[in-house]
């Protein structure tokens, strides 16, 4: 709009200096003669025309120029409103997705947070442990720990003892108290972890080849003091176990050292590991179980013979009743066949009583007898 209004102006202008130039035309022209000045007002008529065909042309530019400007105001406001509810949305979307985002951030930061906590907690349990097992003292509690804790969630208190002693002075970790056979086992418990440690952290041939030799060693030493230690003729069974409280230690004796195991076998030592030990555990308390079913069937074998001398006594108690009672039914028959002669003499002599008086003559006739015999 505000160019065609300068366009307008600089038209203005122009048709103003041409009416100038034409009156200055005009003045020259009459001073050269009085002819022109016809042509001047005619010109000047022309001039005056044509500004006020600019200026009603100006006019109905400007009410054109106001009205699109309205019109593109309008349009603008529109697309500004839809823009406006457009970006408004999808802020709203962008704010809740953000929100959803942040809150998902913070439970997942919260829950790192707990895990960071329990590996730290479980880093300090790694690390006190392995300060146990550093410990030759400290391992050896801690296999028996693992060990009694096995015995006692197994089997009932009556069928082990931890830290019996022997009749050859020696004491075991744990015996375990069965009846014959197999008479009581013993179990101790060994956890060979350098020479273990040593064979599974070997650099090179030789210092693998070191390391089995110094296990194999380690080994073969515990089957050896528990062979001789815990296994007592007449008094232990004829075998003992070596309990080895690690799983990895087991796995690598049988896949690596066979040669000891079938040591252990002539010598009636059985390894075992915390899963195997479990298993035997519970063949033992089947054991015990059935020894226990055993021991109860003599005590009722014992009191079905004595429920059965009973049942005889109260037979033959029973058969003397019978025969009181027999003998009082016979008591009673044979009295009442008293009463019932009883009552018949007396009806006979009732008769006798309600009869007329009769002749002198039949006063010395047959007399009355008892035909009925009896008590």
């Amino acid at each position: 709009m505000d160019i065609i209004t300068l366009l307008l102006a600089v038209a203005l202008v122009v048709v103003g200096a041409v009416a100038v130039v034409a009156l200055n035309r005009g003045g020259r022209m009459r001073r050269d003669g009085e002819s022109l000045s016809t042509e001047v007002v005619r010109m000047a008529e022309n001039v005056a025309a044509g500004q006020s065909d600019l200026a009603g042309r100006l006019t109905q530019i400007t009410e054109a120029s106001v009205a699109g400007q309205a019109a593109l105001t309008k349009s603008v406001n529109e697309r500004l409103d839809a823009v406006s509810k457009r970006l408004g949305e999808n802020m709203d979307k962008s704010t809740a997705t953000t929100t959803k985002t942040m809150t998902d951030l913070r439970e997942r930061l919260a829950r790192i947070d707990v895990a960071q906590k329990n590996i730290a907690e479980l880093s300090g349990q790694v690390v006190s442990l392995q300060e146990v097992l550093s410990n030759k003292q400290a391992r050896g509690a801690f296999g028996e720990i693992q060990l009694n804790d096995l015995v006692t969630n197994i089997l009932p208190p009556s069928a082990y003892q931890f830290q019996a002693t022997l009749g050859n002075g020696t004491r075991c970790d744990c015996l375990l108290t069965l009846p014959n056979p197999p008479g009581a086992i013993a179990i101790d418990a060994k956890f060979p972890l350098e020479s273990y440690h040593a064979l599974r952290n070997a650099a090179d041939d030789n210092a693998k080849t070191l390391a089995e030799r110094a296990f194999r060693q380690a080994m073969v030493k515990h089957i050896d003091d528990i062979s001789k230690k815990y296994i007592i003729p007449g008094e232990t069974a004829e075998s003992a176990l070596m309990f080895l409280p690690s799983e990895a230690v087991y796995a690598e004796l049988h896949a690596s050292f066979g040669d000891v195991v079938e040591k252990s076998y002539r010598a009636r030592v059985w390894i075992v590991s915390p899963t195997t030990l479990m298993a035997t555990l519970n063949t033992v308390r089947a054991v015990l179980k059935d020894a226990r079913m055993r021991e109860q069937a003599g005590v009722i074998q014992i009191e079905l013979l004595t429920l059965l001398k009973d049942v005889e006594r109260l037979d033959d108690r029973v058969e003397k009743l019978q025969r009181h009672f027999e003998q009082a039914t016979e008591d009673v028959r044979q009295i009442r066949i008293s009463t019932d002669k009883v009552t018949s003499r007396a009806e006979r002599i009732e008769d006798i009583q309600l009869e007329d008086a009769t002749p002198a003559e039949d006063l010395d006739g047959p007399r009355l007898v008892d035909t009925d015999v009896g008590d």
